[in-house]
């Protein structure tokens, strides 16, 4: 029997013939009115959820599923999935870590040379006809701290330390005895011990407002922050003060509170470089996403452990 999977997810369409080849049924709900429509009309159909962490799935629609039996996460990120609701009905949750960690890194690194070598305001300048020649700094050799060090925040250190001679130190819930990076044991000590923090850790209650105004304070005067994980980790009030007040270099973030909604305040600024959440999005990761999601479905429903499993 076909089994079918609610689509949620709008950035992976040209992949989604993988799922259709090996011979899975696609119901696809990319907006909230569709969502609900599929929810209330194939309820009974619908056996597998491919989401994202912000989109997430809720108790009410994991119960509203009767035949649901795994929720696909692409990213890394589930937090707007209920763990607790799909446990409480043995439902398998699997993310998509790793693969599309190059595709973040490699934005992550754009943003940073971008938002140090001031890349935007030149660009713009030379559109208008102007020739203003702002000195900036460089970025070899800066101090690069990673908060979170998953399989994004791996790639990122290789990128900075092999690639800019930048030494990277970092904060984590799991030390990494087997990598050569400094640990600190807070976000706000490793704010005082580097130059550019880069936010690199999943989003939820445990790491919201991770980088508030004592961590960017730390961070100081002439240090940048760059975001490329999810904006509830940083206090976004609180960056927007320190950016105007000059108690903060620049910040370059990818992700916002309220996405596509983006503060005026953080447009208005010149110490800013601000993309539409787009560092996870590229062909090549949105093949590897949807290449991953099939070998977890394959795997579950052959019986066998998923690859990436997400424990409640």
């Amino acid at each position: 029997m076909r089994k079918t999977v609610l689509v949620l997810v709008e950035t992976v369409d040209d992949y989604l013939p993988l799922l259709e080849q090996a011979g899975y049924q696609l119901i696809r709900a990319p907006s909230p009115q569709l969502r609900a429509e599929a929810i209330r009309h194939h309820a009974d159909a619908i056996d597998v959820v491919l989401t994202r962490g912000p989109l997430g799935l809720t108790a009410a629609e994991i119960q509203a599923l009767r035949r649901l039996q795994i929720i696909c996460v692409i990213g890394a990120g589930y937090e707007q999935v209920d763990l607790a609701a799909a446990a409480a009905r043995g439902i398998t949750v699997t993310n998509g870590a790793g693969a599309n960690a190059n595709a973040v890194a490699d934005h992550a690194m754009a943003l940073m040379l971008a938002l140090l070598r001031d890349i935007p305001r030149a660009d713009a300048s030379i559109r208008h006809g102007e020739w203003n020649r702002v000195i900036s700094p460089s970025v070899t050799g800066k101090r690069l701290g990673i908060l979170g060090l998953g399989a994004v925040g791996q790639a990122i250190a290789r990128r900075a330390h092999q690639g800019f001679d930048m030494p990277i130190s970092y904060h984590s819930r799991t030390p990494r005895q087997d990598l050569p990076y400094t640990c600190y044991d807070s976000s706000l000590h490793l704010a005082e011990a580097v130059d550019i923090l880069l936010v690199a850790t999943p989003g939820g209650a445990d790491t919201r407002h991770l980088v508030d105004a004592p961590v960017l304070d730390a961070l100081g005067a002439k240090g940048f922050l760059v975001n490329i994980a999810r904006a509830s980790v940083v206090d976004t009030q609180a960056l927007v003060a320190a950016l105007q007040q000059g108690r903060l270099a620049g910040a370059a973030l990818d992700v916002f509170d309220d996405e596509p909604q983006v503060p005026d305040a953080l447009k208005a600024l010149g110490n800013t470089v601000l993309t539409p959440h787009v560092a996870g999005q590229s062909p090549e990761a949105a093949r590897d996403t949807l290449a991953l999601v099939l070998r977890n479905l394959q795997a579950f429903f052959a019986g066998e452990p998923v690859l990436t499993a997400v424990l409640p």
